[in-house]
């Protein structure tokens, strides 16, 4: 089954572009709101690495989630999609100074810091400034998950956190700073996960450390999991909706928060991802020595994912209904590992055929490049048609 588009449109674009379901984004965020609204003390922050599009950022905006930021320049993009500030977190194991005052001057919700190191200069940046810092203690929960090894981010050997044997130590100094609010502790043990035990782990491990936390007097008033939801990228007509009810559920069970804790979220991919499509055009059918290519006019510059991370991404061939064919779908990049699938089967395919590339709403436009001096790829919404 082949996705439902708007193709007589989309074929007056130039390709290669990317394409987003307004329609099936709106769904999604009402999806999350209302699994995360089940539960008293859930808040969700929309992860915006995964994807800036100012016009989906709008979307997501306007649905009541907060922001997730990993730089000042998503900072910046939040607030001119209309976040507030105070709905605003931001995260990252390399804040410099400019990004750290800007955060502060902005009046954002919380800092997730990643070291004792940045810790004082947040303070120092905040004396400057004459401010007190609301921040979250990002520990590495030493939890792995069943991911692909470049996007876990809970394992000691991993850069991201402070280290659980240092946690109690960095809490006391961050106590003492008289120009820093502790607010709590943020956790986050990788991204594409659909295995709940995963989660179920994490919020074993956090239980135990509120347990210690406790004993020693600390209190903290929020608990932030991140995100990591996982979706279905080879199914995206049949399930295009991450599986949120369990997800939600399986913190309600099993993490033990207090009853004067929030509890935030910070999901990214389970939100954009499926909505998104990255349409190009066959250049050439090629006949190899022992394959059979079909080469498009959208490259690793466009969709980086699959040269990364070996990703799958289901391809449409939307221009034929002629029997399957097994190709290699390569891109014009200079680079071997410019290819988006090997040994796949879809319609025979000619040249000027339009392709689309499923479940790219995440990680895809927001990571394109201009490699071998290519033109970044434009994105259009439902509503530009």
């Amino acid at each position: 089954m082949k996705g439902s588009f708007p193709v007589e449109q989309l074929q007056q674009i130039e390709t290669p572009f990317y394409y987003y379901d307004t329609d099936l984004l709106r769904k999604t965020l009402k999806a999350v709101q209302q699994e995360a609204g089940r539960h008293a003390g859930f808040i969700v922050h929309y992860a915006v690495k995964a994807n800036a599009n100012p016009k989906v950022l709008n979307i997501i905006c306007q649905s009541g989630l907060g922001a997730d930021c990993v730089s000042g320049g998503e900072i910046r993009a939040a607030l001119n999609a209309g976040f507030p500030a105070s709905k605003i977190v931001y995260a990252g194991v390399g804040k410099s100074d400019w990004e750290i005052d800007l955060g502060l001057s902005k009046g954002i919700s919380c800092f997730n810091v990643e070291s004792l190191a940045e810790l004082e200069v947040i303070e120092e940046r905040a004396r400057m400034m004459g401010k007190k810092a609301p921040v979250a203690l990002r520990i590495n929960p030493e939890v792995g998950a069943h991911t692909h090894s470049n996007i876990t981010t809970g394992l000691a050997e991993n850069k991201f956190g402070i280290a659980l044997r240092d946690m109690e130590q960095v809490i006391e100094q961050a106590l003492a700073m008289s120009d820093i609010h502790l607010k709590g502790l943020h956790f986050h043990i990788g991204s594409q996960i659909l295995d709940m035990g995963d989660f179920s782990a994490l919020c074993n491990r956090i239980n135990d450390i509120l347990n210690r936390l406790e004993r020693l007097h600390y209190h903290m008033e929020s608990i932030n999991v991140g995100g990591g939801l996982g979706i279905d990228y080879f199914h995206p007509n049949r399930v295009p909706l991450a599986d949120f009810k369990s997800y939600f559920d399986t913190f309600a069970k099993n993490l033990k928060l207090r009853s004067h804790q929030t509890l935030h979220f910070e999901l990214g991919r389970a939100i954009v991802a499926q909505c998104g499509t990255l349409f190009t055009r066959t250049l050439y059918i090629k006949q190899g020595a022992v394959k059979q290519f079909l080469i498009v006019d959208a490259g690793m510059t466009d969709l980086i994912r699959p040269a990364l991370y070996q990703a799958y991404h289901k391809i449409e061939n939307l221009s034929s209904d002629a029997p399957t064919q097994t190709y290699d779908v390569v891109g014009p990049i200079c680079e071997s590992s410019d290819v988006f699938a090997k040994a796949i089967d879809v319609n025979g395919a000619r040249r000027g055929d339009l392709i689309a590339i499923r479940s790219a709403g995440a990680y895809g436009e927001i990571m394109a490049s201009q490699y071998n001096c290519r033109k970044l790829p434009q994105g259009y919404i439902t509503e530009d048609l």
